[in-house]
């Protein structure tokens, strides 16, 4: 891809949830509208390069979707339910497509608006991703398939589904009221964390990370929290992953190879991206209220600000894992708590911590525990019993690097050959 395609489509995707608010907002059809706005960024795609970029693309492309609006909602098969809805919502003379050069009125938040549209509570978290992807993130349906190992119509069923169960729900196109917007909120962050969570390590395949999905949850992230400076969670949110996303250059080796937090040249993580989310955190939490996030970004912060591993304030960390754990519980919690208590109070009382998890039965089986426990027991100087769960762990893993990781440390305990531990 050229440097001007890329510019092209990185125009596109900003444009995108822009047009879908316009029409979506007009039209009052959510579906309908981005099935239009699908078609208008085909038709740039196909046109721009041989026609050149027209001086206004953000009109033009409105004006391209708003010409198939009108087609769509005048169609045979829809025709007195869209258009009588289309007539109430608009004046006659509005009933045909803007000029590119018009000046149209759209509401500020529309991004945000459309956030809190595919994160609605009719919606499953993984519809809720999917759509979130297509409408605001402007992916394709085919990249969301790649990036969660699916086929393409199974997606393109997936997010058919989540827009009709909208259509259903008649959601209006507006921001929830008072009373429902801080459940909403949460709703909305939840879903940019797991997409931030499966670009940073997917949950399978042969790469560690799907850049695309946790830049892209950065950049939705970040527009929610200029929508909403006060909110200190989603303050905390992107302080999160600004934290975690800027080791990532130093996270995999020249052939792809997973790296341990302990084992990483420092030198090469993000400190531009380090700073802001200190900076964002340090803020946030004396506001309050404080909350999960803001809590795992504190805990991100420790181990960004550490100069090296063995430096890294262990104790401090075991504290913020307390707080968490207390606030918002969780398997996962307990487990990185359980390692933190190993790493202040030796493995043997993390071993002791991990112990209470196994009779969970939503960590019971789950490589993360098996993980640990290996690296604890590695810890203690058990190298049998650190072999065996290092092996059971990868046994248990989608994800191709994890597996290679977890096969070679146990690969090399086994010959005596140990690696620097793990955190």
């Amino acid at each position: 891809m050229t440097t001007t395609d890329r510019r092209t489509e990185d125009l596109l995707r900003d444009l995108a949830p822009q047009v879908l608010g316009v029409l979506a907002r007009r039209f009052g059809d959510f579906a309908t509208a981005e099935d239009a706005v699908q078609e208008a960024l085909l038709a740039a795609v196909t046109q721009w390069p041989a026609e050149g970029m027209p001086a206004n693309p953000r009109g033009w492309l409105v004006q391209v979707a708003y010409r198939r609006m009108i087609e769509m909602v005048r169609g045979e098969t829809a025709r007195r339910r869209r258009e009588d809805l289309a007539t109430r919502r608009e004046p006659d003379d509005r009933q045909a497509a803007p000029g590119a050069d018009e000046q149209l009125t759209a509401d500020r938040d529309d991004t945000l608006v459309l956030l809190f549209l595919c994160c609605h509570p009719a919606l499953s978290p993984a519809s809720a991703i999917a759509l979130t992807l297509r409408a605001v993130g402007g992916l394709t349906t085919a990249e969301i398939a790649h990036a969660f190992l699916v086929p393409e119509a199974t997606m393109a069923q997936r997010i058919s589904r989540a827009k009709q169960r909208i259509r259903a729900s008649e959601a209006p196109f507006r921001m929830p009221e008072r009373a429902d917007l801080a459940a909403r909120l949460a709703a909305v962050r939840h879903v940019l964390y797991l997409i931030f969570t499966e670009g940073h390590t997917s949950s399978a395949g042969p790469d560690l990370h799907r850049v695309d999905l946790s830049a892209e949850a950065i950049r939705l992230t970040r527009a929610l929290h200029t929508r909403l400076p006060d909110d200190s969670e989603t303050a905390g949110l992107l302080a999160l992953m600004l934290l975690t996303e800027a080791r990532r250059p130093a996270r995999t080796g020249p052939s792809g190879e997973l790296i341990s937090l302990a084992d990483q040249d420092r030198s090469r993580w993000d400190a531009a991206a380090i700073a802001e989310g200190v900076d964002l955190v340090t803020r946030a939490l004396p506001r309050g209220p404080v909350g999960p996030y803001q809590l795992q970004a504190a805990i991100a912060a420790v181990h960004d600000e550490a100069p090296s591993a063995e430096q890294t304030d262990w104790p401090q960390i075991l504290a913020l894992y307390q707080v968490l754990e207390a606030q918002s519980g969780g398997p996962v919690v307990a487990l990185n708590r359980a390692v933190a208590t190993a790493m202040v109070h030796g493995p043997a009382a993390g071993l002791a911590a991990l112990a209470e998890l196994g009779d969970d039965p939503r960590m019971a089986g789950h490589h993360r525990l098996y993980a640990a426990r290996a690296h604890l027991h590695e810890m203690a100087g058990d190298r049998a019993r650190a072999v065996d769960d290092y092996r059971a762990a990868a046994a248990r893993t989608s994800s191709v690097p994890e597996q290679r990781y977890l096969t070679m440390r146990a690969a090399r305990l086994a010959v005596g050959d140990a690696p620097p531990s793990d955190d």
